[in-house]
């Protein structure tokens, strides 16, 4: 349904082609740009730069560049409008190969409309030019670093913060006034520390804090966690999937409890996990806002949410309450486009596609400007509570005050409308309208004649006797803005509205169907809830880097089938998960089947072994496999078809080179696995001018190496991995090992070394 982009999809014209490598995709977007080449062989890394608006081969950071297989991807954010080119260079054994350049690339400004921007605010980490602000700090998350990412926090309980929960909980108390921005690579999955199923931002209100929360390309998801935001001001969500939420507060994105100047933008909302109300079986409140106020919810994307938009709940009060809502598109949602208490709420441009229950909703005493909107087939347009087509009774043709009312027969709020285009709808009813019994009394909008036209005093709601605030037409209070018709919104909202392109997840709703339907939609609930992100690595995550044989790399559940990079290769499924660059894995996790303690981790993660459960890799040469299991499991496991059992919890065998696979024996818990290599070469350390330093260390181990870093691993002097760290790594936090003697062993482009080191 999306269209093409062509306004901004300028490709390059004389694609260059070296070495099999050739940019296929190449465009700017909203202040970013992005491109996709193909692999060249025996690249180990990738090197991309940018120019353009003053700025000449800037090097971009590893973790934008990533391996889907086939084809790699960089993208670009934080980019101000103008045109660019992005160059993209292979990298072998430390050396560039010639670079392949795009055409130019035409990027766009974000359009910073609505009350979020009110009084001077930027929200978020970035400036009004698209570029970070000044002395930004930038930190990735990925499905491998989720729980490992670390950064100094200026008033936290303890340094480092690890993880992104503890790291948010740093800036919750408002001290530190660095602007954050948290980058999300890929499909996330629960990181092991949320606060009720939610990760949380909060910063206490300081409003010299900034927090950017935004996804990466066009496949960052949130999947089975919520956002929630509170106590917090200049906050900014953009460019995020939110689907399976199963949080205690059900929000896919919640704003909760005093919140100002608050951006969520071009974001896809799929279902949550269903609630326990019969009003749930699509989840929660997919955006909902409550006691928050200078905010603009725009260019988001709804994809048959049940309740989209929750506003307000218990403020008690219509004064300072300020919401836009513009160019989101909801898409064969049910209800809720917004659901208005309390609040003055500003909702124009957006695309009402296929509404099975109601647009936009007012009650207690709000104030809702609608305006420049497209409905299509929505069953009603505007409702106001106990009056109008809220209270109709169709088959009496009369009111019907019991059994009719949609809000829980809260006293109604003024609906304002004004160059609104619908179609196909049941009933709407303009004040005054002909044809309608009593239209003064029961309306479901005042239709102003022009855009400044105020609503008169007169005019009040049936329950409550509310009247219009004119909050549309007060200079000190509203913003500038333009808005579209209604036909342009439209085109506008299927174009952008969204991650960038519409994301990596399409779905075509069936209108003769869904149109009215307001049922879950199974086809589409199994399709998220088998959704797997195509994403192999991560640049700079893994020893082999997105790089090696072409990136002929296998991308089912996150693995990669064909690595033939040599190398010992450990997963943790605690940290990992099932994502891993050398094991391809099937089958299903849990976190109840008790805790396992080996090498010094603490193992509370584990791969069921099903009937379905298969683990596939591929070893280049002699190496031993090691399967950690509970303790006392004695059972049987299959490598290669062949039967083996396991000992206390331990299967520890000898593998050939070739392509392995581990299924089913007996049924089983796999906590932890690895595989090391009989031969490792252990080259002169001035070969690759490399250091590792201070020894004897109390806390930050630094490596120091002319050569590309693959891997750091930890040992024990008994042999056993304490700690791993894969990419071009410099620096190793060592300060929950215990005191005592290991070997370090960093592994590089040119060799690997190791090296006695102390830890005090």
């Amino acid at each position: 349904m999306k269209k093409t982009l062509l306004s901004l999809l300028i490709l390059s014209l004389n694609l260059v082609c070296l070495n099999a490598q050739q940019i296929t995709e190449a465009a700017g977007w909203f202040e970013a740009a992005y491109v996709k080449w193909t692999p060249v062989e025996g690249a180990q890394t990738y090197n991309v730069y940018y120019s353009g608006e003053g700025i000449t081969d800037r090097k971009i950071d590893n973790q934008l560049i990533r391996s889907y297989g086939t084809y790699f991807r960089a993208d670009i954010p934080g980019l101000k409008a103008g045109n660019y080119t992005m160059k993209v260079t292979a990298v072998t054994n430390g050396v560039e190969g010639t670079p392949v350049v795009s055409g130019n690339l035409l990027v766009k400004a974000h359009d910073r409309s609505g009350f979020a921007f009110a009084n001077g605010r930027i929200p978020g980490a970035y400036k009004a030019d698209g570029t970070p602000k000044d002395n930004a700090v930038i930190i990735y998350i990925t499905e491998n670093t989720k729980n490992t990412v670390s950064l100094d926090v200026t008033g936290a309980n303890a340094n480092p913060c690890v993880g992104l929960q503890t790291i948010l909980d740093g800036f919750k108390k408002g001290r530190d006034a660095r602007p954050l921005i948290v980058r999300m690579i890929g499909q996330i999955t629960d990181p092991s520390y949320l606060l009720n199923g939610d990760v949380v931002i909060e910063n206490n209100n300081n409003a010299a804090s900034f927090i950017t929360l935004e996804g990466i390309g066009d496949d960052a998801v949130a999947d089975g966690w919520g956002i929630r935001i509170k106590n917090a001001t200049n906050i900014e969500i953009r460019n995020i999937a939110t689907m399976n939420c199963n949080s205690g507060e059900g929000d896919n994105i919640g704003l909760q409890q005093d919140n100002d100047y608050i951006w969520v933008h071009h974001n896809d909302f799929f279902y949550g996990d269903a609630g326990s109300d019969s009003d749930q079986a699509k989840g929660d409140g997919a955006l909902d806002a409550k006691r928050s106020t200078y905010v603009t919810f725009a260019y988001n994307h709804f994809w048959d949410t049940g309740k989209s938009n929750l506003l307000g709940l218990s403020e008690s009060g219509t004064e300072g309450l300020f919401v836009t809502y513009h160019h989101n598109w909801y898409d064969h949602s049910d209800s809720r486009h917004p659901r208005v208490r309390y609040y003055s709420a500003h909702v124009y441009n957006n695309y009402y596609d296929g509404i099975s229950k109601y647009g936009v909703g007012a009650t207690e005493g709000s104030s809702v400007f609608v305006e420049g909107n497209y409905f299509r087939n929505c069953k009603y347009p505007m409702l106001i509570s106990m009056q109008g087509s809220d209270v109709f009774n169709e088959t009496k043709n009369a009111n019907d005050y019991s059994d009719m009312p949609t809000f829980s027969k809260e006293n109604g709020g003024i609906i304002k409308a004004f160059n609104n285009y619908m179609t196909g709808q049941r009933r709407f009813v303009a004040y005054g309208a002909g044809g309608f019994p009593n239209s003064t009394v029961d309306f479901d909008a005042w239709v102003a004649a022009s855009r400044n036209e105020t609503v008169p005093a007169t005019v009040k709601t049936y329950q409550g006797a509310t009247f219009y605030n004119n909050f549309d037409t007060n200079a000190s209070v509203m913003y500038a803005y333009t808005a579209e018709s209604p036909e342009d919104a439209k085109a506008t909202v299927m174009q952008y509205a969204g991650r960038v392109n519409g994301g990596d997840f399409k779905w075509t709703f069936n209108n003769a169907v869904d149109d009215t339907s307001y049922d879950v939609n199974t086809a589409l609930k199994t399709a998220l809830k088998t959704y797997k992100t195509s994403l192999v690595a991560v640049q700079g995550e893994s020893g082999n880097n997105g790089g090696d044989n072409g990136g002929d790399d296998g991308g089912d559940d996150g693995g990669d089938n064909g690595e033939v990079n040599p190398g010992d290769k450990v997963h943790n499924f605690t940290l990992s998960g099932k994502t891993s660059t050398f094991f391809n894995i099937t089958g299903n996790l849990s976190d109840s089947k008790g805790t396992v303690n080996y090498g010094g981790l603490t193992l509370t993660m584990c791969l069921k072994m099903e009937s379905t459960t298969v683990i596939r890799f591929t070893t280049t040469e002699e190496s031993t496999l090691t399967l950690v299991f509970n303790d006392g499991f004695n059972g049987k496991v299959k490598v290669n078809g062949n039967t083996f059992n396991a000992v206390n919890g331990v299967l520890t065998i000898t593998l050939t080179a070739g392509t392995h696979e581990i299924t089913k024996g007996d049924t089983a818990n796999l906590f932890y696995m690895s595989v090391v290599y009989k031969t490792t070469s252990v080259n002169d350390p001035n070969a690759v001018t490399l250091k590792i330093f201070p020894n004897p260390v109390a806390h930050r181990l630094n490596i120091s190496s002319a050569a590309e870093i693959r891997a750091v691993e930890v040992y024990s002097l008994t042999g056993t991995l304490m700690m791993r760290s894969e990419g071009n790594a410099h620096t190793l936090e060592m300060s929950d090992l215990k005191a005592g003697s290991y070997v370090v062993k960093v592994s590089t482009a040119l060799g690997s070394y190791q090296q006695l080191i102390i830890k005090k």
